[in-house]
């Protein structure tokens, strides 16, 4: 009985320490879901580790895009194997396998060529085993991600040394002449075999996490090695498997966003639109000649022109094309738009953001636009608001948003203060958005705290805050 009370308790604990790490990763599970969480476990059996997570995902999570940070800690508090798991399999023995005494694989020229190949045959199979490839994710780490001699506190055991010697991302075009031997064609298999390699990299990386897990403790791990779901992800911190993440967010939170903003904008003129005394006065028949509703002529939404300046630089490359793309998608919202990128010379790219206009085309148009935006390759802000007001203050008018994103890190360069002043005295209204966390903005050649007294200077490094901030904007 004392036995059983205490694994409830240690599980209570565990349960109660994942949903903490949930929140902290950017999930906004309710203290409601919690309870609906414990109350679809207990009507579970334990025994399908699958079952349990799917339970716990069908209760605390709301988004497709927060699965994979759910599934990651999961993996943490809930791991599937413990130790060594089913580490090296008897393929090979002896000398030949590179194994050393008590039979633990040692990391060696052979290991490595036994084990890539057999990697390779599992990969090449017409239908994976899931669990025969979790047990080679396991035995890759074990095996080529051990960091013997680390001092103390320091990671025992690391995905991205294992996937360095293994080099798996080598593999693809073995796996593609596999795959095009039992019929695929070229872009079909190579499709695959980039999904394959992917799926089995995810593997290593969360079998190093369980690792670390078990010396460190969980919450170490959540800490410190498990991104942020997506919507909470840094631009400047994003993969390029993030990238693609955010491209499918970013558009359809655009459009949802335009079109209640759309929304917000008819209800809130309704109210203030001239009074229709005619239509008022056949109403009030009914009431015996008294206006108890009254009824106004219709007010066209109060639309704006907007103008924006994106800093190209290679520190803020993930955060320009994102907020470029996010305006674009918002471009109903305006009566019209230029964009103009820059590094410490001025281009103008509105030719890009065309109506039906792919966005896969437009990242590319505009990453080779780029190349224009530079002539001393050192991004310059002082230059680029001088050269903009000589060239394309025309852009500008009392009815106009001007937008600029950028991290403001001119390279101790001349800031050109009242240019920016100008500028922004120029227009109706300007909001700087910077990828930087605010507690950064004045170190080294940051000038933002100088910045931020002429244009108001907002806080944007993920997908929530540039959610908040397009709320905003379009009123």
């Amino acid at each position: 009985m004392t036995t059983d009370r205490a694994d409830r308790s240690g599980l209570l604990d565990r349960h109660l320490a994942f949903v903490e790490a949930l929140r902290g990763a950017g999930l906004s599970v309710s203290l409601a879901e919690d309870l609906d969480a414990v109350a679809a476990l207990s009507a579970l059996h334990w025994t399908s580790r699958d079952t349990v997570r799917d339970a716990f995902a069908a209760t605390m999570v709301k988004k497709q895009s927060q699965r994979t940070t759910f599934d990651a800690l999961f993996d943490v508090y809930f791991p599937g194997m413990v130790g060594n798991g089913a580490a090296a399999s008897g393929d090979g023995e002896g000398s030949e396998s590179g194994e050393g005494e008590g039979g633990q694989v040692r990391d060696n020229a052979t290991a490595l060529l036994n084990f890539r190949d057999r990697l390779a045959e599992l990969l090449e199979a017409a239908e994976m085993d899931p669990a025969e490839l979790q047990r080679m994710a396991a035995e890759m780490v074990g095996t080529f991600g051990a960091m013997p001699g680390r001092g103390p506190g320091l990671s025992s055991w690391s995905a991205y040394t294992a996937l360095q010697r293994v080099a798996p991302q080598e593999l693809i075009d073995r796996l593609v002449q596999g795959l095009m031997a039992d019929g695929a064609d070229e872009d079909d298999a190579r499709r695959r075999a980039n999904q394959r390699i992917g799926a089995f990299t995810a593997m290593v990386e969360g079998d190093a996490r369980r690792r670390i897990a078990e010396e460190k403790g969980p919450d170490h791990v959540a800490e410190v090695a498990v991104r942020p779901s997506i919507d909470n992800l840094a631009f400047m911190a994003a993969r390029r498997s993030d990238l693609d993440e955010m491209r499918k967010e970013i558009f359809p939170l655009a459009r949802r966003l335009a079109t209640r903003l759309a929304k917000e904008q008819h209800s809130r003129h309704a109210r203030s639109a001239p009074l229709d005394f005619r239509r008022t006065v056949r109403a009030s028949m009914a009431t015996g000649g008294v206006p108890m509703t009254t009824h106004h002529r219709p007010k066209r939404p109060h639309r704006t022109d907007l103008v924006v300046l994106c800093d190209v630089s290679g520190s803020t490359a993930n955060f320009a094309q994102f907020t470029l793309l996010f305006v674009f998608a918002l471009r109903e919202v305006f009566q019209s738009m230029r964009a103009f990128t820059f590094i410490d010379h001025v281009h103008e790219v509105t030719g890009h953001f065309r109506p039906g206009a792919d966005p896969v085309d437009v990242l590319a148009d505009l990453a080779a636009s780029a190349s224009h935006a530079a002539l001393w390759g050192r991004t310059n802000y002082g230059r680029v608001f001088t050269k903009f007001a000589e060239q394309h203050a025309d852009a500008l008018g009392p009815k106009t948003t001007l937008l600029i994103l950028g991290d403001a890190r001119s390279n101790y360069s001349d800031l050109h203060e009242d240019t920016l002043k100008t500028l922004a005295g120029s227009v109706k209204r300007a909001f700087w958005l910077n990828p930087e966390h605010e507690r950064n903005w004045g170190t080294g050649d940051s000038a933002a705290p100088t910045y931020s007294e002429i244009v108001r200077m907002i806080e944007c490094r993920n997908l929530n805050q540039l959610s908040e901030f397009v709320h905003e904007l379009a009123w």
